[in-house]
């Protein structure tokens, strides 16, 4: 089993109708996944807003979803301002954290000695595991395969890698010179399934909030060795992978309008997503009449 287990749902954060953080929300939420499949949480992604949340709201919410839970729930403290990445990272090690997410410095677009020192800067404040996380659509950096293999090596507490760079065949080069026990997550649910062939352990996911079982149940073929089985599941979770995000209405968007429609209110997005257009909803509708008339036929 994978250090923090195969299925981890990025969680969205919960707003209440004024916009204001909603801790009750976010503890039903957390227990939500629990109980639908998930073997961790990472709270205060890209997915969870982090963005506009402020520290006080961020530690609050880690302090919440960590005592909702007995799965291990990763803290996203990485921010573009490594002294700011260090105190958070301080701070959810005081609150319990299983481990915290530290994506690349965004804005900044720093040379990689720069990326290299920030993620070693923010490792060493803590005992922590820390999961490096490399986006480079949204950071405006990639972090190169080099870079990523020297902290591996390295820094003892740097364990794991959030893939969302879109180059399985670069992941696969990771992989194979990566140290034992370094893990890659998928941080795409599309390239999952594909970065699984290379050696990647699990996924961080967007659309694991509705579809953990199916993820599960994906892994578990895998693992068999049903590699048809595994695709058809897959093939199952396409609608799921197109509905999530768009430059349309991009993540976290969708997964908000998902969950409340479950029945676990997360309200809104705040600005600069903002609320949903009125085609998302009817987009969920379908999703998921899908996705339920897919188990009913697998029961």
């Amino acid at each position: 089993m994978a250090r923090f287990g195969r299925v981890v749902t990025a969680m969205v954060t919960p707003f209440d109708r004024e916009g204001r953080l909603d801790l009750d929300g976010a503890h039903r939420l957390a227990k939500w996944l629990q109980d639908n499949g998930n073997d961790g949480l990472v709270i205060a992604g890209t997915t969870g807003e982090a963005p506009v949340l402020t520290d006080d709201e961020r530690l609050s919410l880690f302090a919440a979803v960590i005592e909702a839970v007995t799965i291990p729930v990763i803290a996203g403290t990485g921010t573009n301002d490594t002294l700011h990445s260090i105190h958070m990272t301080k701070e959810a090690t005081r609150l319990g954290a299983a481990g915290v997410l530290v994506v690349a410095p965004y804005y900044n677009r720093p040379p990689q000695a720069g990326i290299d020192a920030h993620i070693r800067a923010v490792a060493g404040s803590t005992s922590l595991p820390v999961v490096v996380y490399d986006i480079p659509v949204r950071t405006g950096r990639k972090i190169n395969t080099s870079t990523l293999l020297t902290l591996a090596r390295e820094v003892p507490n740097v364990v794991a890698l959030k893939d969302a760079a879109g180059n399985p065949g670069e992941t696969a080069n990771v992989i194979a010179q990566a140290p034992a026990g370094f893990e890659v997550y998928s941080g795409d649910d599309g390239l999952t399934l594909p970065l699984l062939a290379v050696g990647a352990v699990g996924v961080i996911g967007v659309a694991t909030h509705w579809s953990a079982p199916e993820h599960q149940k994906m892994f578990d073929l895998w693992r068999a060795g049903d590699t048809a089985g595994a695709r058809a599941v897959n093939q199952v979770l396409l609608e799921s992978f197109a509905y999530e995000t768009g430059d349309d209405s991009p993540n976290p968007i969708p997964s908000k309008v998902m969950m409340n429609h479950l029945g676990v209110p997360v309200g809104e997005c705040r600005l600069p997503m903002g609320p949903p257009a009125d085609f998302v909803l009817p987009r969920a509708i379908k999703v998921i009449d899908n996705l339920r008339a897919y188990r009913q036929r697998n029961d």
